[in-house]
């Protein structure tokens, strides 16, 4: 009998075969809840359990891991890429290079943000600037309500918006997602952000990894074979840019620089993870 899992992943190029039907299982299938934009999955799956098999962002995992939420981590990555170009300016800035953002103000969604956390390592480990030199705002707290930012982030009044306080000359940078704003107005913080990202994986040996897929612990304990087979189906998508279906000498390394990242940003307590 085929097991079916409420699931909610985005649909991406690595995806696609799932939503269409081309790859499919005798074992499981995927009941596929519609998200268009994935993160809005995430507070659901880590405050109220609402699906069997949810991507979450790695950030996200590591904070619900922390206050004892009853999710598995499967070794299956979703989303990865460089992040460097997420870091913005306006191209009128003083700002030099990303050693300038100390004292600064640094707009971001929220402190959570995986591509943030990626960011203030970078800027921490390469560039000497840690989280609490930068004067963060945000606009919306963590997936996982227990986890409450640290001191040196302040939130956004309602209504304002990022890119707005950005041009406006209240932030002096902003950290976005995926989806890079156009703007003549605008210019990475990073003078060239494909060198700097290559230079991450020079140091570290991968791609920064955003989305991992997770499951209920009660059915990772109950129902081993059904995680088996969960791990076999994604194993036959294949790989699109940096993403890598399934093992984990994919995650690993990814994991163990994440949890060092949330520790030293303030985003879990020490002994948490």
């Amino acid at each position: 009998m085929t097991r079916t899992l409420k699931t909610a992943i985005g649909r991406t190029p690595f995806t696609e075969p799932l939503f269409r039907g081309v790859v499919t299982s005798p074992e499981v299938t995927l009941d596929l809840v519609p998200f268009p934009t994935i993160h809005r999955a995430f507070a659901p799956m880590v405050r109220s359990l609402a699906f069997e098999v949810s991507e979450l962002a790695i950030a996200t995992y590591l904070q619900a891991r922390a206050v004892g939420k009853p999710i598995v981590l499967l070794p299956v990555v979703l989303a990865a890429r460089y992040q460097e170009a997420a870091l913005l300016c306006l191209k009128s800035s003083a700002l030099r290079g990303p050693e300038d953002l100390a004292g600064r103000r640094v707009g971001v969604r929220s402190y959570s943000q995986t591509t943030g956390v990626w960011l203030r390592g970078v800027l921490e480990d390469a560039h000497g600037v840690r989280p609490q030199d930068i004067a963060w705002t945000t606009f919306e707290g963590a997936h996982v309500v227990e986890c409450q930012d640290p001191p040196w982030v302040q939130r956004a009044e309602e209504g304002a918006e990022l890119m707005a306080l950005l041009r406006a000359g209240a932030l002096d940078a902003v950290i976005v997602g995926n989806d890079v704003p156009a703007g003549a107005d605008l210019r990475p913080v990073f003078a060239d952000p494909v060198a700097a990202g290559q230079a991450f994986f020079a140091r570290h040996g991968f791609v920064p990894v955003n989305h991992v897929l997770t499951i209920r612990q009660e059915i990772a304990a109950r129902e081993p074979e059904t995680v088996a087979a969960l791990l076999r189906l994604f194993g036959r998508l294949e790989a699109v840019g940096p993403v890598a279906a399934v093992g984990e000498e994919a995650l690993a390394p990814a994991l163990r620089v994440a949890m060092r990242y949330c520790l030293s940003q303030g985003l879990v307590e020490k002994g948490g993870v």
